[in-house]
């Protein structure tokens, strides 16, 4: 008999959607963490009906809503005067259209929120300070072995999930290593007081209840409401040949001052008044290389398939990878082999439709001359409904229902 034992490596928000909904199809599973705690860190986040339906499915949204914010719609503007191109209402409109809300959000509160929910589920072990060394793969799965400060244990499994981010290690060992490499985009990311002098003069030009981008053919400029609307989120979005020395360093704000030049008030004294702001470089791992390894290894989210933010969809593909590979090989645990190949067969096409439009989003919002006249022309002459209507086959995916042809398995067995 095969086990039922899962490893997972990684403890983000990958990681642990993964842990519960293994757990939930009656897995034990093992998770393992390299960081020594898992801190209250990270900046805002949006999370689409896609996402939040995978979060109501697996008992972590009612705790996140409280401290989440509801937009009532994203409105895109551009930066230089202001002017409003374009408006995707949401709120209660986006509940009735996709079944699920659409929440921006603290990450470390949706990191929390979905801990807490693990730490609730008895066959969830997770364990911090946990570097995951070694992999060893057999007929009837895997043995990882995990170093615990110099302390080397071995833990056997069904399978090994990589949720362990861009850096992956579990892709170095279980697939055929495709290394990160830089975008050529960074983010500069900063978080004020909604109730401070800098706060007060924004929500000038950004509404409490939306999210709003301001476009402009140097960066956009994306604004939101989080931590129950005390705080906003700021993450500025620019073309940078080279990449920051470290993740997270501070930026220099005369550099972002520059490229913000010209843009309306506030928006051109931001870049200063914001200040302090953390310097992110963008990279990505190509979804072409194999995310599966049939000797019992799967990738997903970051490990698997890390994109540019620009469709604002990384949490939420990394939540349907892990719920999607969780219910197949439940539906499937004698024929783990079937059950990777498939998770691979279902997620690639929808991977790339996410990256193809992420990159009209990039095309749309950095565009310059006459470019932007049209891209103006063609968003002002489209209605909410029209726009929203354009966002169904990604907002309105449910990936907590098997497919077909793994719901009928599941029932013969």
């Amino acid at each position: 008999m095969r086990s039922r034992q899962i490893v997972i490596a990684g403890a983000g928000i990958a990681g642990l959607t993964a842990a519960i909904a293994f757990a939930k199809n009656g897995f034990s599973v093992q998770l393992y963490e390299q960081a020594a705690k898992l801190e209250d860190a990270g900046s805002g986040i949006q999370i689409s009906p896609n996402a939040t339906r995978v979060l109501a499915h697996l008992g972590v949204l009612e705790q996140l809503i409280a401290t989440a914010v509801e937009p009532r719609a994203v409105v895109v503007r551009e930066a230089r005067k202001l002017k409003r191109l374009a408006e995707v209402p949401l709120g209660t409109k986006a509940e009735d259209r996709w079944g699920a809300p659409y929440l921006v959000a603290h990450r470390a509160d949706l990191q929390t929120a979905l801990l807490n929910r693990a730490r609730r589920e008895p066959d969830i072990r997770i364990v911090t300070g946990a570097r995951l060394a070694d992999a060893a793969f057999h007929p009837r799965g895997v043995t990882a072995s995990i170093d615990l400060a110099g302390d080397v244990k071995e833990a056997a499994c069904l399978l090994l999930v990589g949720a362990d981010g861009v850096g992956s290690t579990v892709r170095s060992l279980g697939t055929r290593n495709a290394p990160p490499s830089y975008s050529g985009y960074a983010a500069w990311r900063s978080t004020v007081r909604a109730d401070g002098p800098l706060g007060q003069s924004l929500l000038k030009a950004m509404p409490t209840d939306c999210v709003t981008v301001y476009a402009n053919k140097r960066f956009h400029l994306v604004a939101y409401p989080i931590r129950g609307g005390s705080a906003l989120n700021l993450v500025v979005i620019v073309d940078a040949k080279h990449a920051a020395a470290r993740p997270g360093e501070r930026g220099d704000p005369e550099v972002l001052a520059r490229l913000m030049r010209g843009t309306a008030e506030p928006l051109s004294l931001l870049a200063r008044e914001a200040a302090p702001w953390s310097l992110w470089p963008i990279r990505e791992v190509p979804p072409d290389h194999p995310w599966t390894g049939g000797n019992g290894v799967a990738l997903i989210g970051d490990a698997a398939h890390a994109l540019t933010p620009f469709a604002a969809q990384g949490a939420a593909m990394a939540m349907e990878d892990a719920i999607i590979l969780a219910n197949l090989v439940a539906a499937m645990p004698d024929e783990i082999r079937a059950a990777l190949a498939r998770y691979e067969a279902l997620r690639r096409p929808r991977i790339k439709r996410v990256e193809a439009r992420g990159r009209f989003n990039h095309f749309a919002w950095h565009a310059s001359g006459p470019i932007a006249l049209v891209r103006n022309l063609v968003l002002r002459g489209r209605s909410g409904r029209q726009l929203a209507a354009e966002l169904d086959w990604l907002y309105g995916f449910d990936a907590t229902k098997l497919p077909e042809p793994e719901k009928k398995k599941r029932k013969g067995d």
